[in-house]
């Protein structure tokens, strides 16, 4: 499969913007000494991504079909990403109270939200209700917990909600290559397994039951699945609704919630699969789905971020230990999670600048085989291992590249590291021309020594002492 002609051949303006953008931030010192390490977001890279997304689904849906991109809020949960790309027609999905509220603090309205978090308290509920944000229960009880919110809003006849209400199913359509994020596997814990023994006569009769749930989920996975596989778990969503619907006798499910998923190439600059290839796949695997008779709801996260992201650190020491070069810089587990420990699934491209920010050519004998360590104090801590790369010394710079999801935000507070600024930046002038001008943005402030202090229990020092 191809990928969409709109951005294939677009890498190699992406890489340049990022080049410009390394030597910009050390210009204006938003790297040192003081400051080693440094994420930076490519804000035309991510509206580039938002539009490819928007151009995709309008081509195949019918005029006048409602669809809600909502973006993963755990992919990168900063507050000026979520505002950024809802200026771009993005709502958010949001999957727990600390979610929802980012959401909410970025301006996004209640009816662009949509509430999937796999263990909704009650208060969740209520509180998602009440604002009008639209609710997918995951499984029987929780769904006789809004039986219990909705009975006394409602008198006899047809109920009146604040909030869309629907259904998260698991079509157990099988897994991709990294078990963790496969999500319809027979023994899913999302949503109602379709295949076990009587599920789908429970969930046809508790549509029936229910004139108030109107909607129908399901989500399949992200990385390492197939899209032919993401659109097997859509068609299987698409023939419940359609057999649903045919119980009642009317359209109850009105709205098709398909999850999000589209995997991320990670080898290269270039985005493949593109938004369009999954769409046209869709329209031919799922004809009906795109007729006007369902909106739609996707829920993609990495996607649409993680091209747009760089985490650049500075390398302190050099040394090596069995003949092996070793680089030891400030971006590790810290940043780097999957990576570390899931090396074979999350691999990252990493490229060596000197301590300007210029890229740095390989020596005459060529590229050195090396590990790339992070500061971690534990021998695992390595985000590349006997990597080829122009031999790293200290006061150089290593990027780690497609950082701009989950890299960010998701912060593993080992050693009591401190999380690292992060930077939106655009280029004017030019895509990244010698004659460019780089402009950077605060997304989020270093963290400092007393916050960390502070979060780890400064106020209350001698708390236990006086047990």
């Amino acid at each position: 499969m191809t990928s969409n002609p709109v951005v294939a051949g677009a890498g190699a303006v992406v890489a340049a913007r990022r080049e410009r953008a390394v030597r910009a931030a050390v210009e204006q010192g938003l790297i040192g000494a003081d400051q080693p390490v440094v994420g930076l977001l490519d804000v035309a890279g991510i509206r580039a991504a938002a539009a490819e997304l928007r151009a995709a689904f309008d081509e195949v849906v019918a005029p006048g079909t409602p669809v809600l991109h909502a973006f993963a809020v755990k992919a990168a949960s900063l507050v000026p990403v979520l505002r950024l790309l809802a200026d771009e027609g993005i709502g958010c999905e949001v999957a727990s109270p600390g979610e929802l509220a980012l959401a909410r603090a970025a301006g996004v309205r209640p009816e662009r939200i949509v509430l999937d978090a796999p263990a909704k308290s009650t208060s969740e509920l209520r509180e998602a209700i009440e604002l009008g944000i639209a609710v997918n229960a995951d499984n029987p009880q929780e769904l006789a917990r809004l039986d219990s919110l909705v009975a006394p809003r409602n008198g006899p006849g047809p109920a009146v909600l604040l909030s869309p209400l629907g259904l998260r199913v698991n079509p157990q359509v099988g897994g991709g290559s990294i078990g963790a994020l496969s999500t319809a596997t027979a023994t899913s814990k999302f949503g109602v397994a379709l295949l076990d023994p009587g599920a789908r006569e429970w969930v046809v009769n508790a549509f029936t039951k229910r004139p108030w749930l109107t909607r129908l989920h399901a989500h399949v996975g992200s990385q390492g699945c197939p899209l032919e596989l993401m659109a097997a778990g859509v068609r299987a969503t698409y023939e419940l609704a359609e057999e649903i619907n045919r119980a009642v006798g009317r359209q109850q499910i009105d709205t098709l919630d398909i999850g999000g998923g589209l995997p991320v190439s990670f080898g290269s600059d270039e985005v493949t699969p593109g938004y369009l290839d999954y769409a046209l796949l869709l329209r031919d695997t799922v004809p009906g789905l795109f007729d006007g008779r369902y909106g739609l709801v996707t829920e993609f996260g990495r996607s649409l971020i993680a091209k747009s992201g760089t985490v650049l650190a500075r390398v302190e020491y050099a040394k090596s230990a069995g003949g092996r070069p070793i680089a030891i810089t400030h971006a590790g587990a810290q940043l780097a999670t999957r990576t570390v420990f899931a090396p074979e699934s999350w691999p990252l491209r990493v490229v060596a600048y000197d301590s300007r920010g210029v890229a740095k050519p390989t020596g005459p004998d060529g590229p050195v085989a090396q590990d790339v360590a992070g500061p971690c104090c534990f021998a695992g801590d390595l985000v590349a291992v006997n990597r080829p790369l122009p031999e790293l010394t200290p006061g150089d710079l290593v990027a780690l590249l497609d950082t701009g999801a989950y890299y960010f935000s998701n912060h593993f507070a080992y050693n009591s590291l401190p999380r690292p600024g992060i930077y939106g930046f655009s280029v004017d002038g030019g895509n990244g021309g010698k004659n460019s001008r780089v402009r950077f943005a605060p997304v989020r402030s270093p963290q400092s020594l007393d916050e960390i202090v502070a979060e780890s229990g400064g106020e209350h020092m001698g708390a236990l002492s006086g047990l």
